[in-house]
């Protein structure tokens, strides 16, 4: 599963990157989905490359990012006890593991917001307009991101 995350804004943009954010329910900047690596999806992905961070997530750091930043509709937390109900996962720990190993998605928990909305990156980006392997904040991170989305926790 990739973790995708909106960096740049999309003012002066192409109609088609518009697009391909919104329908990747990427609305905002500093605004994460959990996709999955079918190439369809990585086709879009790769289309908005230059506005977005993307890399594989570890099941470590999807837990604590559903834990701090996962909202049911209603703007409340996501619980132990509301997973416990509506799935068959006994807790969010387990949850995130099987989200992770792609068994499951976020969006088959009822109620769950498939968005999750984090913080600007403890001590900043690094630049908006270079990709990663130059030194920036854009494009592939691979296992790397899990540092940026805990950053960003």
């Amino acid at each position: 599963m990739y973790a995708v995350v909106q960096v740049r804004g999309v003012v002066n943009t192409r109609k088609e990157i518009k697009d391909t954010l919104k329908m990747l329910r990427l609305h905002h900047i500093n605004h994460c989905v959990i996709a999955s690596d079918t190439p369809e999806m990585l086709g879009m992905i790769r289309k908005v490359k230059d506005y977005v961070a993307y890399g594989e997530v570890t099941a470590e750091v999807l837990e604590t990012l559903i834990r701090t930043r996962g909202r049911l509709e209603g703007n409340a937390p996501i619980t132990d006890e509301y997973v416990r109900e509506k799935t068959e996962y006994p807790g969010i720990a387990e949850l995130a593991q099987a989200i992770a190993e792609g068994k499951t998605k976020l969006r088959d928990i009822p109620g769950l917001k498939p968005v999750l909305r984090l913080h600007p990156p403890r001590k900043g980006y690094k630049s908006l307009k270079r990709t990663h392997p130059q030194g920036g904040a854009l494009g592939y991170y691979g296992p790397e991101i899990n540092e940026l989305l805990y950053k960003m926790r």
